[in-house]
């Protein structure tokens, strides 16, 4: 539910709100809240806690919730009286959509839950005004135009935090008018299509290596990108950071120069400073060329894998068949180790906030979640939208049950079981049998093998959805057309892959999950 309620927050722009009980229920919400607070998305958490009265005596669920929930949270309060309960609901919604989003608790004891006030001594508070638009220095806006005109190999790194902030129209017109060549970092992909010429996602190594610009557009240095360091980036690089967070400004990289201020309204200045000063990076550049040769051969090599006929199929064939049925503005959640990983390189998105994924805190148990937050949001602002959710046999298991939730409520969720039997990878079912031979399972199968062959469709048959247990790229093939066309039932379709199955050799192989 919390995991669910911050993704509303993120797609809508204003804080989901989640309601928990106390001690457990709030523990458990916690995850929600650090996941929220670390991908800068709006968030309130209202708890039940024990009664006043009770502290220090074991009460029932006693937990120091206030306490706890500082680490993880923009504010963490217990209103002081009923009275001014409005105020601190007021404040929790500015706090988590001001400056950098984030996510809020407010504590409720059990004591409250009775207690009577006199209305004329409740403080009332009218909702706060949208976040306040706040823009960069002239200065550094001409400083940045200057670097961005003399450089020889730029690069624009597109955040989720210009996805967040609605700049896609600006962004877009920024990378027509410059020629820049642009790299999404996963969850902003279609901020710009995937398919625009710019795009060098699939040279993403070698235009993080040697590119001598590189201007951040609501992304952070951190281990998404390698912190900004050597040996993928290079040493004298020049970075220029726009951040809507002036704590940000510098982390892990001195910047050439700092842009603080909202993305959208940012990219907006930088485009009238190339109006002033006209770019138009030239495509026939040696930089394009390298860039443009790469993009080619490693598409050729996962085109070359996508039309293997071998089975079991491997990822990149049944990514490719996804990606040829599923509809093209559709929502993609991903997750799962190389599930999420793969399909981030295959399955394009074309438009913006329509990918959910694991984010900055490398979440997992988050699929289903974001899913049905997805499909809420969809079903209130546009019906015919589908949500597509992508997962790991592995990832699937941590919030399967909640393929309740999708049919009690009816939502249309495509989801795909990407099965390997495994976590990164598995065993067959006849590897599985001769590994049973050496004794106990506990003792001898590796921890990271699941069950072969398990059939995660039938949880979706149970509660009514529709459930299709697939093997070949045919049977792929129809099961993705018969839940594409069935636009009022949940289903579930269990792809069954080759248990060793792995995603295209690396230039950098130690650092294989720094991609995700």
């Amino acid at each position: 539910a919390c995991y669910a309620a911050s993704a509303v927050g993120y797609l809508t722009g204003r804080p989901g709100v989640c309601l928990v009980v106390s001690g457990p229920g709030f523990l458990h919400a916690l995850g929600g809240m650090a996941n929220a607070t670390m991908n800068c998305w709006p968030l309130i958490v209202i708890g039940g806690s024990s009664d006043r009265n009770q502290e220090t005596m074991g009460a029932f669920q006693e937990f120091p919730q206030v306490e706890a929930g500082r680490l993880y949270n923009k504010l963490s309060v217990r209103p002081s009286s009923l009275e001014v309960i409005p105020a601190v609901i007021e404040k929790a919604v500015r706090t988590s959509i001001y400056g950098r989003p984030g996510s809020c608790y407010i504590d409720i004891p059990g004591d409250f839950v009775n207690l009577q006030v006199n209305k004329s001594s409740v403080k009332y508070m009218e909702c706060c005004l949208p976040p306040p638009v706040s823009m960069a220095e002239c200065s550094a806006i001409s400083e940045a135009g200057y670097i961005i005109v003399h450089s020889k190999q730029p690069l624009l790194i597109i955040g989720k935090g210009a996805a967040y902030s609605h700049a896609e129209n600006n962004i877009r017109k920024l990378v027509d008018l410059c020629g820049l060549p642009f790299l999404p970092t996963p969850m902003a992909k279609g901020v710009v299509p995937d398919n625009h010429p710019n795009c060098v996602a699939a040279a993403r190594s070698m235009a993080l290596q040697h590119a001598d610009v590189i201007i951040l557009l609501g992304a952070r240095l951190n281990w998404i990108l390698h912190f900004g360091l050597p040996p993928r980036f290079r040493q004298d690089v020049k970075v220029i950071q726009i951040d809507i967070c002036a704590e940000e400004l510098g982390n892990n990289v001195r910047p050439a120069a700092m842009l603080l201020g909202d993305i959208n309204a940012v990219t907006k200045q930088l485009l009238e400073e190339f109006s002033k000063r006209p770019l138009k990076y030239p495509s026939n550049s040696e930089w394009w060329k390298r860039l443009r040769e790469k993009i080619m051969n490693n598409e050729e090599r996962s085109k070359g894998l996508a039309l293997q006929k071998s089975l079991p199929m491997n990822y990149y064939t049944v990514f490719h068949h996804i990606r040829e049925l599923i509809p093209k503005d559709c929502i993609l959640v991903s997750e799962g180790a190389n599930t999420m990983d793969i399909g981030r390189t295959m399955l394009p998105n074309y438009h913006p906030r329509q990918r959910l994924d694991a984010g900055t805190f490398g979440t997992m148990g988050v699929g289903l979640a974001f899913a049905i937050a997805a499909a809420m949001v969809a079903k209130d602002q546009t019906p015919e939208k589908r949500v597509v959710c992508v997962e790991g046999d592995s990832a699937f298991g941590f919030s399967g049950m909640e393929v309740e939730t999708i049919c009690r409520y009816n939502l249309p969720i495509l989801i795909i079981v990407v099965n390997n039997n495994g976590i990164y990878t598995g065993l067959d079912a006849d590897a599985w049998k001769e590994m049973l031979k050496f004794g106990d399972p506990a003792i001898c199968v590796p921890p990271v093998s699941l069950l072969p062959n398990s059939h995660y469709e039938e949880i979706m048959s149970a509660f009514g959805g529709k459930g299709y247990f697939v093997k070949t790229p045919e049977e792929l093939q129809n099961a993705l057309k018969a839940s594409v066309t069935d636009k009022q039932t949940p289903s579930l379709i269990n792809v069954m892959i080759d248990p060793q199955s792995e995603r295209k050799k690396q230039e950098f192989p130690w650092l294989t999950r720094s991609n995700l």
